[in-house]
């Protein structure tokens, strides 16, 4: 291994110790602080070949010429690097600054997201107007904050007062701070930020929510945080899905005493739970295979849940069974699903209107009638 990437990896390590120590020992001390001008002087000392931050900008620079000169466009500013929306162009962006607005009022969060918004707004047209790139709020950031004590938004401000003080005033020693340095201060961050506590929790939960924290994790590290969040969001959602399916079933019941002849023709089906697109299928297949059944009920008072998949295969279950010549009727359709029942064409598949019941009893006896009619017809 190069000489190089030891003195790394060792500063590293010797910057990761020091916040240790510091934050155990001496909990009133700025421990990165520190750690980082300990790195420092052992590398000045030392002379040590190592990467450094280098040269920094010893001031804040200065708004665009088109920006002094009254913010109108002219001729042949993209040809001298003027090419950004001037102060002119500021309506434009209101609509989505609106958008945002909205969105933050639907909240039920004790904090108020329109003020947030409105500084990240007003500082990123101010970085733009002076040649600034805005990238994002980053929560290492606040992570660090909390751990040093911040207890108030102040904080933040004095952040930015302490980087503008650096940039007029400190920018050569600055640009003296080894790289492996801010590595250092970063791993220790990161790993104060995430409790142990909470992982072995959420490893011990269970199986796929121990998958989606460690696949998150996994691309984080790999890849990106918001990937990482992209990609954790979805396994959890095929995971709920899975789940949601795996609840969802079908139950025949028996028709309760007294029972009278021909009460094992009528088949009383009950679906439970969920039916949507991740179950549709298997609930169709278990009540399409009932057999000697000259009528079957089917119970939805107990479905939770009913999407637009569930309710076409509702209509299929139907078909099928009356293409047989078993009679359906359906009991307890929800008042939250009448709707989609209706507007998919469940209500339409059935043979009649009248095939649609409210309560139990009422629906097991206008199946008897059904027996009883087909039995004289048989005689």
């Amino acid at each position: 291994m190069a000489p190089t990437v030891l003195l790394t990896l060792a500063l590293v390590a010797g910057v990761a110790v020091v916040m240790v120590l510091v934050q155990r020992l001496f909990r009133a001390l700025p421990a990165s602080l520190l750690a980082v001008l300990l790195a420092t002087t052992a590398a000045e000392l030392l002379q040590l070949d190592i990467p450094r931050i280098g040269p920094l900008p010893h001031s804040l620079p200065s708004p665009p010429s088109r920006l002094r000169s009254g913010f109108a466009w002219q001729p042949g500013d993209a040809r001298r690097g003027n090419c950004g929306p001037g102060l002119d162009r500021i309506p434009a962006l209101r609509p989505g600054g609106r958008g945002h607005d909205r969105a933050g009022r639907r909240t039920k969060r004790a904090y108020s997201p329109d003020r947030e918004l409105t500084g990240q707004g007003l500082a990123s047209i101010a970085a733009g107007l002076f040649g600034g790139m805005p990238a994002t709020g980053a929560i290492a950031r606040t992570a660090v904050n909390v751990r040093s004590g911040a207890k108030t938004r102040m904080a933040a401000a004095v952040h930015a007062v302490v980087l503008l003080g650096i940039v007029y005033l400190a920018s050569g020693l600055v640009s003296r701070i080894p790289l492996a340095a801010l590595g250092g201060v970063l791993m220790v961050t990161a790993a104060r930020m995430v409790s142990r506590r909470t992982v072995a929790s959420v490893l011990r939960s269970t199986r796929s929510d121990a998958a989606v924290f460690i696949l998150t994790a996994i691309v984080t590290v790999a890849f990106d945080l918001i990937v990482a969040i992209q990609i954790g969001l979805a396994a959890a959602a095929l995971f709920t899905l899975r789940k949601f399916a795996s609840l969802s079933s079908v139950q025949r019941e028996e028709i309760s005493e007294p029972r009278s002849e021909g009460d094992e023709h009528i088949a009383i089906f009950r679906l439970d739970g969920a039916m949507f697109f991740g179950a549709a299928e298997r609930i169709l297949q278990e009540i399409s295979q009932v057999t000697d059944v000259q009528v079957a009920i089917i119970r939805l008072s107990q479905l939770r849940m009913l999407d637009a998949t569930g309710a076409h295969a509702l209509v299929e279950v139907i078909s099928a069974l009356e293409v047989r010549g078993i009679t359906v009727l359906l009991k307890g359709v929800r008042p939250d699903h009448l709707a989609l029942v209706t507007n998919v064409g469940v209500i339409r598949s059935l043979r009649h209107h009248k095939h649609l019941f409210e309560d139990l009893a009422g629906a097991v006896e206008h199946a008897r009638s059904h027996v009883r009619r087909n039995a004289a017809a048989n005689a």
